[in-house]
């Protein structure tokens, strides 16, 4: 079996997008959390997937819930990627949001959105896997945040 410290270190050199991903609970509270494990599933029909780790707190929320949103994070957002990304119970509180046919929160300033409806989860290790059929996606002309070798990227141009 491979080291899973040299593991973490080998797929730490793919770049990947940052998203924080939104849900709400079943009393309409807004949850979300920074995921940097998002792809494009399928096209027909439009299908994303998402990991989301056992530990982390909008992992029960997720669940349950019947539908999420994707916010592809653009660069200047990085201070959003870390405060989802930490355990604080008012992660929404002043950040501009509107909601998206779903109801999810979409996040002010975000490269692109994807809003979709719940249709399987799967047991991956020390993750679940969420699929979802895109309802609605919006893009913004911005640049991208990256996650790269443990930190946060941009592209140069």
């Amino acid at each position: 079996m491979i080291d899973s410290s040299l593991f973490k270190s080998v797929l730490g050199h793919f770049a990947s997008g940052v998203t924080v991903i939104t849900a709400r609970d079943q009393h309409g509270k807004d949850h979300g959390l920074t995921v940097s494990s998002f792809c494009s599933l399928s096209l027909v029909p439009p299908l994303v997937l998402a990991c989301i780790e056992h530990r982390a707190d909008t992992h029960a929320i997720l669940e349950h819930a019947p539908r999420f949103a994707v916010n592809v994070l653009a660069a200047q957002q990085e201070p959003i990627a870390r405060r989802f990304s930490e355990q604080e119970q008012e992660r929404f509180a002043g950040l501009g949001y509107s909601r998206g046919i779903t109801g999810c929160a979409l996040l002010e300033g975000a490269l692109a959105y994807v809003e979709c409806e719940i249709r399987h989860r799967y047991p991956g290790g020390d993750h679940t896997i969420v699929v979802g059929e895109v309802l609605s996606a919006s893009t913004a002309l911005e640049q991208p945040l990256l996650y790269y070798r443990g930190g946060y990227a941009w592209l140069e141009r």
